[in-house]
């Protein structure tokens, strides 16, 4: 009798649509959380991403905000969310790497809390500098930093910020003295150095274009190991007299950890093959994003290797958020 009943108690459940198996996933909307307010980098890539993903996905992808804590607010509520893959994650280099040394305490542990699904891409950042500054390569400009030391500034859009840090990995590479000035945000960085307030900042190349080919900056170097192809003409910092020398602003795919593994892999299915889509991928790289897709196990391993790299960077710089 009491199987008859659970059996029923079964086939009712079915009947009324219950729990999706892995293998039915996705029967609902996915929520894609992002670390940042709308119209930014992490917001824009996102809903260029998603449209494509709905297509794979038969689903709606709906974006949802959650900016604060240079995204560990996001960071968090994802990590603390049903692990069914249903809430996934556009996670950043601040957000799963640079985060875990900036912040005492973060609410998430970037590697135990999350399952990777792939990364996006990188994206460079680019050191320029003001026309009067008169340097043309990075050797011109270590050069005068060097004979004027403590008399060169350069800006970023923040403290801790990967443009911010790419200027402080640079400094202790080249053995510099200049100074840090933290702006809010890219756009007030790069105004200031147009302006001539700073002699230089780091910052994405997008907003930058436009006053290259206008001459109102100069740009001396990106920070990708290759160059980018926002910049082509551009030489890298590596190979300006610093081999291996990286600092990108990342951006990836994380679900909750303890998702399914067959739940990862539609996933992974769908964001990669949105990512190279030919339209997507062009939006991408107009934006200035150099698309790098990997498997989950790649991914992990980039995690990794990147938080003790920025959190020797942030000890030996005495970087501090308020």
């Amino acid at each position: 009798m009491r199987r008859r009943i659970a059996l029923a108690a079964g086939l009712a459940l079915l009947a009324a649509g219950g729990p999706a198996t892995a293998a039915e996933f996705p029967t609902k909307p996915i929520t894609f959380v992002i670390g940042f307010a709308p119209g930014g980098p992490s917001d824009v890539m996102a809903r260029i991403v998603t449209k494509r993903m709905e297509q794979e996905l038969k689903q709606p992808v709906i974006i949802e905000n959650r900016p604060g804590a240079g995204g560990g607010v996001a960071g968090t509520s994802v990590a603390r969310a049903e692990p069914d893959g249903y809430t996934v994650l556009l996670g950043t280099g601040s957000l799963l790497a640079i985060n875990a040394s900036l912040y005492k305490n973060l609410g998430y542990d970037p590697i135990k809390d999350f399952e990777p699904i792939s990364l996006l891409g990188t994206q460079t950042n680019v050191l320029y500098t003001h026309p009067s500054v008169g340097a043309k390569t990075l050797a011109d400009l270590v050069a005068l930093i060097k004979a004027n030391p403590g008399k060169y500034n350069f800006g970023s859009g923040g403290i801790g910020t990967p443009a911010h840090l790419a200027g402080e990995l640079l400094k202790i590479k080249g053995d510099l003295k200049m100074t840090h000035v933290p702006f809010r945000g890219t756009g007030p960085s790069l105004q200031a150095v147009i302006a001539g307030h700073i002699q230089m900042a780091f910052n994405p190349p997008p907003p930058l274009l436009g006053h290259i080919e206008s001459g109102a900056i100069v740009p001396i170097a990106v920070t990708t190991l290759k160059r980018t192809a926002a910049l082509p003409d551009v030489p890298t910092v590596a190979e300006s007299g610093y081999p291996g020398f990286e600092a990108t602003t990342w951006h990836g795919l994380v679900a909750p950890a303890n998702t399914p593994k067959d739940v990862i892999a539609k996933l992974h299915h769908a964001f990669t093959t949105a990512l190279n889509d030919p339209q997507v991928h062009k939006q991408l790289t107009d934006l200035g994003v150099d698309v790098q897709t990997t498997s989950p196990e790649q991914f992990r391993a980039h995690i990794q290797s990147e938080i003790p790299k920025w959190a020797e960077v942030i000890k030996a710089a005495g970087v501090k958020v308020e």
